[in-house]
């Protein structure tokens, strides 16, 4: 592509844009650690909802659901849009109780809800574990969609878009704070979005694909554009469906989409003005991220596959990428160097848009977990706030040299995405239940967290593995094993969670003073807390307040309600692109039965609400 100086210009604008917000909401980020990381709880539903929006709009993003469909098929993508089960579960139960918990992070919460040693374990190791090793290797995913799109589209090398882009991300990270984030996080999401769907516009009216009707009737897309999988293929029903509906959504761990809230989506709850503030952001977001942001990649991804139908014609267009940076996934970028002048500029500000929203919350988050639960926790408990912001400065640099390493090393978004899955495998359900029962202890996740890691590295790296689930060879050739592949997952779900089980049976509970002091606070409901509040009043202490207490059902009924509406707008927004208008009509139908019946449901638990 023969960049403009149009182009230059508008990405030259765009950064100086970003850099001018971080330096304009610096004074007021470095007061204290409250302000720079949660914007001194004081944010709204709605910037809150879009920068949770933003930060899962990131570079690899739509690299990834290129690569979902040109494999897979659009049906592919049930295996992130499950996900919204647990994310529709979060608005209606946990949004809640994680704004009341008042904590600054959610590995404080391990100190609030445990005591003793294993508590402070368990929150140490994980602000390490997830601050800084699972943090920075989502990072390098994203970045290394940002080597893919720079050498495609700029002919860069791997360095100089490592070099290029992370100067200005942790500059206007580290002096921006949570709230620079936040604010630019908005700017970023419309830009991103206006991107997308220019690119999804360009790519289907391409002289090759001939605009939309030529490319849903050309064979190469017919057999990948089913949004439900063959009914009648179980070898790809149960891998692409069963398994993430069954399974995946409650039981496995994944940033932006952990069970019961977690990492920077609890940060965005933490920091909103009060409970109905934080339902409303993560509402928003569920809406936007899995309803309407998916169409316009799914449209490249599949005008892609008439004007790249192989990895080899990709190879053939641009032969000076490193093999080991070949995918599927880089048929995005390559569809877009067929935009004009200007729009590529606007186009690529976009994708710059989208990494920057990722990467800055990824390193104000990790950030955060270094500071506030192992820094000041464990090394200097005295520090003052400035020093604590130093700190946290000082790690986001970190953090982001150790991205950009071991971006370096890696091919592609799919096989981490992969990996991230199957080592959370078996810990969800354990952050979906540890604020309704009681008997969970620190132990118990302490157990679950080193079985599912220990297990999935057997099964992925060992002959065990191999023996049992089989392997992909060079060529991508699958040699099968005593189990189907699509067994791994269930397999180290059922395993992790029979371990964290027999451990929480096996060891004692947590005192009764931790158990009365966490009730006390969080009101979640006396179903599963009976023998606590029992032994509390037959000692003379009340520590239940039934107005505040979460009815569960009622949360729970809404989830359902909200995951319907959410799909019937996903699918009435596909059929009419499709042209299908039998069936859109039908999923309208849906889409307004479906809100009917969640703001009756609504209605009644927001009484509950201060």
């Amino acid at each position: 592509m023969n960049v403009t100086s149009l182009d230059w210009g508008i990405i030259i604008g765009f950064f100086a844009v970003v850099l001018a917000i971080g330096l304009w909401v610096s004074k007021r980020s470095g007061k204290n650690t409250t302000e720079y990381f949660l914007s001194g709880r004081s944010m709204p539903w709605w910037l809150l909802g879009f920068s949770m929006v933003a930060t899962t709009f990131s570079a690899d993003t739509p690299l990834l659901v290129t690569d979902i469909v040109r494999g897979d098929g659009v049906a592919g993508n049930w295996v992130w849009w499950v996900f919204l089960l647990t994310g529709m579960l979060t608005v209606f139960v946990y949004a809640r109780l994680w704004r009341k918990s008042n904590v600054k992070t959610d590995m404080e919460f391990y100190e609030l809800r445990y005591g003793g040693k294993p508590a402070r374990f368990l929150r140490g190791f994980r602000s390490v574990y997830l601050g800084l090793i699972f943090n920075v290797l989502v990072m390098s995913v994203v970045t290394l969609a940002a080597i893919k799109i720079g050498g495609i589209m700029l002919g860069l090398t791997p360095e100089q878009v490592v070099v290029s882009s992370g100067i200005v991300i942790v500059i206007f990270s580290a002096i921006g704070g949570f709230r620079g984030v936040v604010y630019t996080d908005f700017i970023l999401f419309l830009m991103a979005m206006f991107g997308a769907v220019a690119a999804a516009y360009y790519a289907v009216n391409l002289p090759q694909v001939g605009g939309l009707s030529a490319l849903l009737s050309n064979e190469l897309v017919q057999n990948k554009a089913n949004m439900l999988p063959d009914f009648n293929d179980w070898n790809t029903l149960i891998p692409v469906l069963l398994v993430p509906l069954a399974v995946q959504w409650w039981s496995a761990w994944y940033p932006g989409a952990e069970p019961g809230g977690g990492g920077y989506i609890a940060q965005r709850m933490l920091a909103a003005k009060d409970e109905n503030h934080a339902i409303g952001a993560t509402f928003f977001f569920n809406i936007v991220h899995y309803a309407l942001r998916p169409w316009p990649w799914i449209l490249v991804a599949l005008a892609s596959l008439v004007v790249y139908p192989d990895i080899a014609s990709l190879q053939q267009a641009f032969p000076d990428i490193p093999l080991d940076k070949l995918g599927n996934d880089m048929a995005y970028p390559a569809m877009l160097n067929f935009l004009p002048a200007g729009m590529f500029g606007l186009l690529l500000a976009s994708l710059l848009a989208a990494y920057m929203s990722t990467i800055s919350t990824h390193l104000n988050w990790g950030a955060s977990y270094v500071v506030n639960d192992f820094y000041r926790r464990f090394v200097n408990p005295d520090a003052s706030e400035r020093r604590l912001v130093t700190v946290g400065r000082v790690a986001t640099v970190l953090m982001m040299l150790l991205s950009a390493f071991f971006a370096l090393k890696l091919q592609n978004a799919k096989q981490i995405f992969d990996i991230i899955i199957l080592f959370g495998a078996g810990t969800g359900l354990i952050f979906i239940l540890r604020w309704f029962w009681w008997r969970i202890n620190a132990w118990s996740e302490i157990a679950a967290m080193f079985a599912s890691g220990v297990i999935s590295i057997v099964f992925n790296f060992t002959a065990l593995g191999v023996a049992l689930f089989g392997y992909n060879d060079a060529m991508g050739k699958l040699h099968a094993g005593m189990l189907p592949t699509w067994a791994k997952f269930p397999m180290v779900v059922l395993l992790t969670t029979l371990i964290w089980l027999l451990v929480t049976y096996l060891t004692a509970p947590e005192r009764q003073e931790v158990l009365e002091r966490f009730y006390l606070k969080i009101q979640p409901g006396k179903n599963g807390w009976r023998p606590v509040i029992h032994r509390a009043e037959a000692e003379g202490r009340s520590i239940r307040k039934p107005s505040e207490e979460v009815n569960l059902p009622d949360g729970i009924i809404a989830m359902l309600w909200g995951t319907l509406l959410v799909f019937a707008a996903l699918f009435l927004i596909g059929h009419v692109i499709y042209g299908n208008w039998l069936l859109a009509g039908v999923w309208l139908v849906v889409l307004l039965f479906s809100t009917y019946l969640l703001i009756l449901k609504w209605q009644k638990i927001r009484k509950t609400i201060l």
